[in-house]
């Protein structure tokens, strides 16, 4: 299987690339919107602000490669950012428009003098464990976040895990060919590897 990790300029590519090394893959980090569909799978990761990010794709004219990536059928994940991305919109330096693929919208953790952000380190997903994508992992297993807002779904049935930090947010999306992680499971050891392993080989959620 051939994955395609999405490089508009603000991704963690070597690590992704790595963990889909891992699991027997082929990982291959494209830039151009016209050779998306050649590829079986595609990641669209991210590391830093939703204002900026969310510019440079459609600048690039990769909401439109990807959307019609997904009306194709294949399996598309979205990583940390990209998965903020794929929702409604965001409230970071101001209400941006997010690619709208998800029924959530993305807010700042309430600032709190108890509460740690950014969110950092290892937390807990509390999640449906009948779910194929959770097929050889532990319930309610422990993965690495690394973030300073948090989806607010409007639809339960997108859901797939939620953890709490402070307030309890959708750490897991998912529908049809989708599937968004809020957490970084290329960093999540054995666990992460095998959530991204599970979504690619099932080809849907």
């Amino acid at each position: 299987m051939k994955i395609a990790i999405l490089d508009y300029g603000m991704g963690n590519l070597q690590s992704v690339s790595n963990a889909i090394f891992k699991i027997g893959f082929e990982a291959v980090v494209i830039q151009d919107p016209e050779i998306i569909n050649l590829y079986d799978g595609l990641i669209l990761p991210g590391v830093g602000a939703f204002p900026q990010a969310i510019q440079k794709i459609k600048e690039a004219s990769l909401d439109d490669a990807m959307l019609g990536f997904i009306k194709s059928g294949r399996p598309l994940l979205g990583i940390c950012l990209g998965m903020q991305l794929m929702c409604n919109y965001s409230d970071e330096g101001g209400k941006n428009k997010g690619l709208e693929w998800f029924d959530a919208d993305i807010l700042h953790f309430p600032k709190s003098d108890s509460l740690n952000i950014p969110h950092m380190g290892w937390n807990t997903l509390k999640t449906s464990s009948s779910h194929k994508i959770f097929t050889g992992v532990e319930k309610d297993l422990d993965v690495y976040f690394l973030h300073s807002y948090f989806a607010r779904p409007n639809k339960k049935s997108e859901v797939l895990a939620t953890t709490v930090h402070g307030v309890e947010f959708a750490s897991m999306l998912a529908r049809d060919n989708l599937c968004a992680m809020q957490f970084h499971p290329e960093k999540s050891h054995h666990v992460g590897l095998q959530l991204i392993k599970n979504f690619f080989m099932g080809g849907s959620c």
